[in-house]
C-alpha cells in the first residue's frame, strides 16, 4: 500500500458516494475531516441535495468536474456500478472504505487505469501522513 500517501498527496477532488447529512454518521464524520485538510468533498447521494456547504449529485456521471478519487461509503454489493461509473467519468481512484470489498469491481478498475484502494479507512490513511 505503498501507493496510498502518493495518491492522498497528488488528489485534490473527492466524490464521496453514500455521503449523508447525518452528522453520526460515519460518511459525514470522514468527509468532513478531508474537507478540514483542503480536499473538495463531493457528495453523491440522491436523497441529499447539500452536505457539507456543497451541491449534492445524484451519481457519479452528473458531477460536471473532474474526481480524483471516487470514496465508496456503500455495502459491497453496491460497489460494482459504482466502479463502473468512475471509469466511465475518467476518475483516477477508487477507495472502498473500511468493511467495503469487492474484488471483481477492483480488478475492473485496475484494468481500466484506476488506481484501486480496498477496505481502509481515507480519514485514517490520510492521518498517516502527517
Amino acid at each position: 500500500m505503498a501507493a496510498i500517501p502518493d495518491l492522498l498527496r497528488r488528489s485534490r477532488t473527492i466524490a464521496v458516494v453514500g455521503l449523508s447529512s447525518k452528522r453520526f454518521r460515519p460518511s459525514y464524520g470522514v468527509a468532513e475531516y478531508m474537507q478540514e485538510q483542503g480536499y473538495r468533498i463531493i457528495p453523491v447521494n440522491p436523497n441529499e441535495s447539500e452536505v457539507l456547504g456543497e451541491k449534492t449529485y445524484r451519481s457519479i456521471e452528473d458531477v460536471p468536474e473532474h474526481i480524483d478519487i471516487v470514496d465508496i461509503f456503500r455495502r459491497s454489493e453496491f460497489v460494482g456500478p459504482i466502479v463502473e461509473s468512475a471509469i466511465r467519468v475518467g476518475a483516477n481512484a477508487v477507495w472502498m472504505q473500511e468493511g467495503v470489498v469487492h474484488e471483481e469491481a477492483a480488478q475492473k478498475a485496475r484494468d481500466a487505469g484506476l488506481a484501486v484502494v480496498m477496505d481502509r479507512c481515507i480519514l485514517k490513511e490520510h492521518m498517516r501522513l502527517e
